[in-house]
C-alpha cells in the first residue's frame, strides 16, 4: 500500500511538475535572448547618439573602439553627399577590424528604411540601429550576439529548475511515504488483532488510532470482540449445563452395569459406561476453562486410527462385520494439521455411521493414504448414500438420524483447508474420504 500511494504522489506531482517545467524551461531561453537583444539595442543607440555629433570616420573609428557592447560593434556610414533616399554605404567601421556578421543588404535596407531590425546570422544575431545625420542622411550602427551571449546562463537556469522539480517530487513521495505508513501502520495492527482474534486470543483489543475510517473499523472490531467473548462465554457454559444433565441418567447407566455381574455383556456394559463418563467429565472440564489461545494442532493419525479401531473392532466382531486397517507401511507416523481429539470425533463419527446405516454383519474398511495430503477413507458394503450434498448439513441427514456426525468431519477438512467427498467404495456401498494436508516431519 506504501508503495502504491508513494507511486500515485509521483505521478501526480511529476505530471504538475513537468507541466510547469517545460514552459519555465522555454520561457527561461526566451526571456536571456530579450535580454540580450535590449541590451545590444540599447548599446547601439548610445553609439548612435554620439554618432549623430560628428560623422568623421577617424572619430566613429574611435568611438567604435571604446564602445562597450556584449558582441562586435560595426557602423556603417552612407556615402558623402548623398541624402537617405539614395543611400548607399561608403564606409564600413568595426571593432577588432572584425568584418560585420549581418549581410550588407541588410544593412542597406535599415539605412533606407530607418527602422531597426533583427537580423540572425550564422552563430547568433545582428542588431541593426538606424541613426539620422545631419543633411537627412542615415548610419547603421550593427551590434552582433553570438550564440554564447544568447545562451548565457540558460542551462544553468534549466538545471537549477529540473533539480527543483525533482526534489519537489521526492519532497511528495516521502510526504505520501509518512501518511501510507500511519495508514499502513494502523491497518497492521488491525490485521494482526484479527489474526490473534482468530487463533483464539479473545483478551485482544486495538487501539483506535491513525484515519477516522480506520479508528472507526479498531473501535467495531473492539465491539465484536466484546460480544464474540461474552457469546463463547455463554456457549461453553451451555455446553457445560447441558453436560452436566447427563450425569443422572449416566449414574443410572453405571449402576445398572454393576448389578449385571461377571460375563462379557457385563464386562462391555461397564466399560462403555466408564468411557461414557469420562467422556462427559472431560466436556464439562473443558467447558468450564477459559479459552486461550490455541496452538497449531497437530496429531499422530496412525495412533488414532489404531486406538479408535480398537475399541470399534470389538463392536464389530459382536455384530458379526469384517473389517480391515489399512496403514502405510513405509513411515511410522503420519502427522495432520488436527487435534487429537478432533480426529478421534471425526474417526468415529465415520466408523459409527457405518454401525448406524447398514444392517448387522455389513464388512467395512478404513484405508489411510499418505502422499502431498493425507487421506483417511472409511468404505462399507452397504447401501451407499442416495443424497450425498444433503449429507454433509446439520441436521439434513435424511437417514433418521441428527446429520451430526458428517457435518463434524466436513468442519474439520475446512478448518485444515482439506476436502470431503463421498462416493462409492469396493466394497458397493458409501465411501467417504477425508483429505487433509500432511505435516511435514522435522529432518
Amino acid at each position: 500500500m506504501r508503495r502504491s500511494l508513494a507511486w500515485i504522489s509521483a505521478s501526480v506531482t511529476g505530471l504538475v511538475a513537468i507541466a510547469f517545467l517545460v514552459p519555465l524551461l522555454v520561457l527561461v531561453g526566451d526571456s536571456v535572448r530579450e535580454r540580450a537583444v535590449a541590451e545590444a539595442y540599447r548599446s547601439a543607440m548610445v553609439t548612435g547618439s554620439v554618432l549623430a555629433v560628428s560623422q568623421s570616420v577617424d572619430y566613429v573609428a574611435s568611438l567604435v573602439a571604446g564602445a562597450e557592447a556584449s558582441g562586435t560593434i560595426s557602423v556603417y556610414l552612407p556615402r558623402a553627399g548623398l541624402v537617405a533616399q539614395k543611400a548607399e554605404i561608403e564606409h564600413v567601421v568595426t571593432r577588432a577590424e572584425l568584418q560585420p556578421a549581418a549581410p550588407r543588404v541588410a544593412a542597406l535596407e535599415a539605412m533606407r528604411s530607418g527602422a531597426p531590425a533583427t537580423v540572425p546570422t550564422h552563430g547568433g544575431m545582428a542588431v541593426l540601429q538606424p541613426v539620422a545625420l545631419s543633411g537627412g542622411r542615415m548610419a547603421v550602427v550593427e551590434i552582433d550576439i553570438p550564440d554564447a551571449v544568447l545562451e548565457r546562463g540558460v542551462t544553468r537556469a534549466r538545471v537549477s529548475l529540473t533539480v527543483f522539480a525533482l526534489a519537489l517530487v521526492a519532497a511528495s513521495i516521502a510526504l505520501a511515504d509518512r501518511l501510507a505508513a500511519r495508514v499502513v501502520r494502523s491497518a497492521g495492527r488491525l490485521q494482526a488483532a484479527s489474526n490473534r482474534l482468530g487463533s483464539g486470543d479473545l483478551a485482544v483489543r486495538v487501539l483506535p488510532e491513525g484515519p477516522e475510517e480506520l479508528a472507526a473499523a479498531a473501535r467495531a472490531f473492539n465491539l465484536m470482540a466484546d460480544r464474540v467473548g461474552d457469546l463463547l462465554v455463554a456457549e461453553r457454559e451451555l455446553m457445560a449445563d447441558l453436560s452436566h444433565r447427563l450425569r443422572t441418567p449416566l449414574a443410572g447407566l453405571v449402576l445398572a452395569g454393576r448389578s449385571l455381574g461377571s460375563g462379557v455383556t457385563g464386562d462391555q456394559v461397564r466399560a462403555l459406561t466408564t468411557k461414557l463418563q469420562e467422556e462427559v467429565d472431560a466436556i464439562i472440564h473443558e467447558a468450564r476453562q477459559s479459552p486461550r489461545p490455541a496452538s497449531p494442532p497437530e496429531c499422530d493419525a496412525m495412533a488414532v486410527l489404531r486406538e479408535r479401531l480398537d475399541f470399534w473392532g470389538a463392536l464389530a466382531e459382536d455384530q458379526g462385520r469384517g473389517w480391515t486397517l489399512a496403514l502405510p507401511r513405509s513411515v511410522q507416523r503420519v502427522d495432520v494439521p488436527v487435534r487429537q481429539a478432533d480426529l478421534q470425533a471425526v474417526v468415529d463419527a465415520l466408523v459409527g455411521n457405518v454401525f448406524l446405516h447398514t444392517p448387522e454383519g455389513c464388512a467395512f474398511e478404513v484405508v489411510l493414504r499418505v502422499g502431498v495430503r493425507t487421506e483417511l477413507v472409511v468404505g462399507d458394503a452397504g447401501p451407499g448414500i442416495r443424497e450425498p450434498e444433503r449429507a454433509v448439513r446439520r441436521g439434513a441427514s435424511g437417514a433418521g438420524s441428527s446429520g451430526l456426525g458428517l457435518d463434524i468431519v466436513t468442519r474439520v477438512a475446512q478448518t485444515t483447508g482439506g476436502q470431503l467427498l463421498i462416493g462409492r467404495s469396493r466394497l458397493g456401498g458409501a465411501e467417504i474420504t477425508l483429505a487433509m494436508p500432511t505435516v511435514p516431519r522435522a529432518t
